[in-house]
């Protein structure tokens, strides 16, 4: 049976899925779109709730299709047109999952390397910072409780599937948390312009977590002030700053490419 109306309890959560924060917490799931994405969760091993499609879609990718169909609980057909009124793309492709949120849980080890992002807001900049954090191997993010949602349909599209495969961890006491790795001998380095060290004169090769702030106001004083060294990228130009998600790139790198 296909459904044809916004009034269907499933499209009703769907629709909230893809819209609302505090709805997706609730129940622990999010929505992803695009065969692609779809079909990059299912092979990371992404739990998969739904599977909702478009007969043209199943017929234009029939492997895609064959792939979540049969790692879903549950799938169902719906019309073009319902598609196009509740999905968050503008050329919606078909394929819609719903995924079980990544229950990560981890502690932060020396000689590891970890990203930990304060109060970062734009959702294009979190996903391409945390396709980065994947690309160079990062063991684990941490987010502030003040973030934007991971889960949010432009944060997943943006990290390319890297939000199925990272552990990420959110803490309320962004702080307190960073002071305490710090106590415990862990290499925790804020990146900031303010008093300084430059990149390329620091040894990363015993690992440590990198602090990425926020757009506009970078890092919160107290965090800054709970870390065991402030770092900063030379800048030799004109501009007085990078975005939030190419300086997280710069730094990763560094961060990354010094291993023991």
């Amino acid at each position: 049976m296909m459904i044809t109306s916004k009034d269907n309890e499933l499209i009703k959560s769907l629709s909230k899925l893809l819209t609302s924060p505090k709805y997706r917490r609730e129940h622990s799931e999010f929505a992803a779109e695009g065969v692609r994405l779809c079909a990059d969760g299912a092979q990371s091993g992404a739990e998969i709730s739904w599977f909702i499609y478009t007969a043209r879609a199943a017929e234009k990718y029939a492997a895609e299709f064959a792939l979540l169909h049969s790692c879903c609980q549950k799938s169902c057909e719906i019309s073009e047109s319902l598609l196009k009124k509740i999905a968050d793309t503008k050329s919606p492709q078909g394929f819609i999952c719903v995924f079980k949120m990544n229950s990560s849980c981890f502690q932060v080890k020396k000689q590891e390397r970890y990203l930990a992002l304060e109060s970062i807001q734009d959702p294009s900049n979190m996903g391409t910072i945390l396709r980065s954090a994947e690309a160079f191997g990062i063991s684990g993010v941490i987010v502030s409780g003040d973030c934007c949602d991971i889960y949010s349909p432009k944060v997943v599209r943006g990290s390319m599937g890297a939000v199925f495969r990272l552990p990420i961890i959110q803490e309320e006491n962004f702080s307190e948390y960073i002071r305490d790795l710090t106590a415990k001998r862990i290499f925790t380095y804020a990146s900031t312009p303010r008093n300084a060290d430059d990149i390329e004169t620091i040894d990363f090769s015993n690992g440590g977590v990198l602090l990425i702030g926020n757009e506009g106001n970078g890092l919160k004083e107290e965090t800054i002030n709970a870390c065991y060294q402030r770092i900063c990228i030379r800048m030799n130009g004109r501009a007085e700053s990078l975005n939030a998600s190419a300086a997280a790139a710069v730094l990763l790198y560094r961060l990354c490419v010094d291993k023991a």
